[in-house]
């Protein structure tokens, strides 16, 4: 009797492309791969499946497949997805195009045409019905930092190595496409096994870095209460620990932009809350905004995060730290300075000021508990994310669905290692389902508490079937209060009310009775307790899918104060012409 080696031997055969990318992926850090199949990427698939270390996790749908990269990269550092010509890739490309707005490198690898049809007058199925195959490419261009068209042996070693060594260094997705004859055939380039990359550091111009530090500690250390942003794009360039080691030498109040929570340990005595403009955390927005100087670490300052460009922040007080580029104030501007560099090396020259972290001892008042629910009472938004607030530890994740949750979940204090996610950049309703599950797959030392609104649940429903397929044990509260909530409060319409579904009967009929899954309604605070002890008991290895029956108007203080003024900056009439 042949062994599966034996029978996975032919696909993994020495020297073929296909064998060489998995390699590839596995080197990076990536152990599982997202994708649906379709006729153009089967040959490659048999030999990513051959591939020891390689876990391919097929999904229901291509867009699904790209949430769960991102959400996979967001805890690896790298994440994959593989899907078919055209059909596939149109439909991955809106998540491609989140993963770039945050940063996150992801592998898209496409199966193309046969070699042979390129440059022919031949029409593809898949395709738009020309005999032009660049469509796909020219879309994915502007979405991905580069673009293989893998249509010839005698290159392609170069350009899959390059494309992936790219996606690395510039935290960007790269999009590969591969003829579907190509992947089984030996060449002698794959004929040993890839050699690890070597990405070189980028280094600061050390004069900058001088000056750029010269200039900003002088700037901070004549301030009277100046205080400390984390931004997003902390993570992209790995800076949270020099950041963390600015703020402990600092003594500065520290808060994070809605987009940066999760990156600041929240326990640390300098933490404040999130800065947040007219919607931050209670005294955090008082305290950033009567600063006399504040450094903002990789902030990204969109419309959504300043709450319709409202924020209270004046030019000549801020220092800018960017990935690259320091500014100051009006003043000078300083490039090729890295951010982690630049904190390492400025830790070294600030003064210990605690100003405005005394004043803000001074003026806090802790947050009172939600009033808990009369008995049977409807449960109420508050009372459902107490005790959420209970749930987390260092062994959770959050995941925070566009909408309300983003709102609610900023309110959560996380304990240390608690993980959290959330895509305020690019906002695309229903990502989380995804993301969920590419997180749950990449972080198995953590269960993923995921809060869901309804009508971003039913977009991207059908990968529940996948994470019970696959094992996880995520936890997934469904809010179902009969709409897009974060639509209403912009500006409202009978368009923002949806089907109401049976939830909790849909998990049950993907699960069909053959995984580890766990459903319930839940009306009252009672119901919620209770699903809770069974949740972290006898059912703490299952995926528990809990429907939360809300009012459709009970939503945080927050996003009605956030709606009304993007709703404000949505409506600017146009310039005089």
């Amino acid at each position: 009797m042949q062994s599966n080696s034996q029978i996975r031997g032919s696909p993994r055969s020495a020297g073929t492309l296909g064998r060489h990318i998995a390699r590839r992926l596995v080197q990076i850090g990536v152990h599982d791969v997202f994708g649906v199949p379709g006729d153009f990427n089967l040959v490659l698939l048999d030999h990513l499946i051959a591939e020891p270390g390689l876990n391919l996790v097929g999904c229901c749908n291509e867009l699904n497949a790209g949430y769960a990269a991102d959400g996979y990269a967001r805890t690896r550092g790298v994440g994959a997805c593989v899907v078919t010509f055209t059909v596939g890739g149109l439909s991955v490309i809106n998540a491609i195009a989140g993963a770039y707005s945050e940063n996150l490198p992801v592998v898209c690898i496409v199966g193309g045409p046969n070699s042979n049809d390129y440059g022919t007058n031949r029409v593809l199925h898949h395709t738009i019905g020309l005999s032009d195959f660049t469509q796909e490419l020219r879309c994915f261009q502007a979405v991905t930092c580069y673009q293989a068209v893998v249509s010839n042996l005698e290159d392609a070693h170069e350009q899959i190595d390059t494309a992936i060594s790219t996606a690395l260094k510039e935290c960007k997705p790269v999009y590969i496409s591969i003829s579907c004859n190509l992947p089984g055939i030996p060449y002698p380039t794959f004929g040993i096994d890839p050699v690890p990359y070597f990405l070189p550091p980028k280094i600061s111009n050390q004069l900058a870095l001088e000056a750029a530090v010269d200039a900003t500690s002088s700037f901070l250390n004549k301030a009277v209460k100046p205080v400390l942003i984390a931004g997003p794009k902390l993570r992209v360039c790995k800076a949270q620990n020099p950041f963390k080691t600015l703020m402990n030498v600092s003594g500065y109040p520290t808060a994070v932009m809605p987009s940066g929570k999760g990156f600041v340990d929240e326990t640390h005595p300098q933490f404040i809350g999130t800065y947040w403009g007219a919607v931050s955390s209670s005294f955090c927005g008082e305290i950033v905004e009567s600063a006399d100087a504040y450094l903002f670490a990789g902030p990204v300052f969109n419309d959504y995060s300043s709450v319709g460009y409202s924020l209270l922040i004046k030019k000549e007080k801020c220092v800018v730290v960017q990935p690259n580029r320091v500014t100051i104030g009006n003043g000078p501007s300083f490039g090729w300075v890295f951010m982690a560099d630049f904190f390492d090396a400025l830790a070294k020259k600030i003064k210990k000021n605690t100003t405005a972290l005394e004043n803000y001892r001074r003026i806090y008042v802790p947050p009172t508990l939600p009033v808990r629910n009369e008995e049977n009472e409807p449960i109420r938004v508050n009372i459902l994310f107490k005790h959420i607030q209970g749930m987390l530890s260092g062994e959770t994740a959050v995941i925070a669905e566009t909408g309300d949750s983003w709102f609610n979940c900023q309110k959560l204090r996380l304990p240390e290692n608690c993980g959290f996610e959330f895509q305020m950049q690019y906002g695309s309703i229903g990502w989380s389902v995804g993301a969920t599950l590419g997180y749950a797959q990449g972080a198995k030392d953590k269960r993923v508490i995921s809060c869901i609104g309804d009508g971003s649940f039913q977009v991207t429903a059908q990968d529940v079937s996948t994470m019970i397929r696959n094992g996880q044990n995520s936890i997934i509260f469904l809010l179902n209060n009969g709409g897009y909530t974060i639509e209403v409060e912009i500006h409202d319409g009978p368009y923002n009310v949806i089907k109401n579904w049976n939830y909790t009967g849909l998990v049950e009929a993907i699960n069909n009775g053959d995984g580890k899954c766990w459903t319930c309604k839940v009306r009252t605070e009672e119901e919620l307790i209770e699903a809770i002890k069974v949740i972290n008991g006898e059912k703490k290895d299952s995926l528990c899918f809990v429907e939360v029956i809300l009012h459709k108007d009970d939503t945080s203080k927050e996003l009605l104060e956030w709606g009304s003024r993007v709703s404000s900056a949505n409506s600017r009439p146009p310039n005089p012409q």
